[in-house]
Parts: C-alpha cells; structure tokens; sequence
C-alpha cells in the first residue's frame, strides 16, 4: 500500500509506504511499478543514483533542460535531509514557489518531483544516503545549476549547520541570471 499526500505545489507528491515491523526489523517497497501506476504516478524510470554525503552538505539546486528533463523520486537509506523543489516552469501558477520537506530513513517518506522542477537537499544528519530515481539518465550538456543561495527564492536552509558547498553548486546562476540566459537561447527556464 502506498499513500500520496499533496504538498503545496500539486505536481509534487509526498509518498507514505507502509512499513512492515517484526522482531527481524522491518520492510517497506520502496518502488512498486503497479501501485505507481495505479496511484497516476506512470513513470518509466531508466536510471538509480545513491549520494552520500556528510552533514551541512547542500547538493543543488540542479535541473535539465528539455528534451532531457527529469522527473526524480528521492528518499533516504540512512539519516536526514531537507529536501527542495523549486518550480520553474514559466506560466505555472507556482512558478518560483517551492516544496521543502524532511525526509529520513525513520519516516520513509519520498518526493515525488516532476519534469519542470530544480531539486536540492541540504544534509541535517552526521552523514545522509539519499537514493533516487530518475526517468532521463543524466546528461550534462542539459543540466543547469539554479544557485543554492538565490535570494529571490528565500529558501530557508538550516544555516547554523557547517555548510560544505561543491564549487559547481557554489558557482550556480540567480533564477534571475537563467531567465536572462535561456531567452537568449530560445529556451524556458526548463524547456
């Protein structure tokens, strides 16, 4: 059984599998392709990433253009995360409005994150095992990096951890500076 929670932005989903508990330990799918269906979720999905990463660690806020976008389903194996998406498709009602969510190993909690979207995490935990799917393999002339710290966005990180930034995501653009960018290419924020 899978429960789907709406989140502020109607496209994200925040999904709830049933935990299963014994004196063994415990059991939950954490993908199962008839219930996603079932549930409206029909995502083929071709390629699994694991990230593990140590506390303060701020991965993001990364997107792909079309026609290589991606549509993820992110949770946690070990630890804690604060998870985002941001919406960046142009003409939606939520455009730069974002979904922020803890997800952890003891909630079991996933977000479900479509095509549109720039996604990012911050680690609260001494150390984080974030796995995700995604329904594009990566490609890296496609991907953009939305700056993790773009004021415009306000998004509240937990800034009294040590933040440890990759200097690819330290180099992000302002949402501002990518609108300006894909006009000049012909592109949306995300097309």
């Amino acid at each position: 059984m899978l429960t789907i929670e709406e989140t502020e932005i109607k496209e994200v989903k925040l999904l709830v599998p049933n935990y299963y508990q014994d004196n063994r330990g415990g059991f939950f799918e954490a993908y199962n392709q008839e219930r996603f269906s079932e549930a409206g979720l029909q995502t083929q999905w071709v390629q699994d990433n694991v990230s593990v990463s140590h506390q303060g660690v701020i991965r993001g806020l990364h997107f792909q253009h079309e026609p290589h976008a991606q549509t993820k389903l992110i949770w946690v194996a070990s630890g804690e995360i604060l998870d985002v998406a941001i919406d960046l498709r142009p003409g939606s009602s939520t455009y730069r409005n974002y979904v922020m969510k803890v997800l952890s190993a003891e909630n079991r909690f996933q977000l479900y994150i479509p095509k549109g979207f720039a996604h990012g995490f911050q680690v609260l935990s001494s150390e984080a095992v974030v796995c995700y799917k995604c329904d594009a393999a990566y490609h890296p002339a496609s991907e953009k990096t939305l700056l993790w710290s773009d004021p415009s966005l306000g998004i509240p990180w937990k800034a009294q951890l040590d933040l440890i930034i990759s200097v690819k995501d330290a180099n992000g653009v302002p949402l501002s500076e990518l609108i300006r960018q894909d006009a000049s290419d012909g592109q949306g924020a995300t097309s």
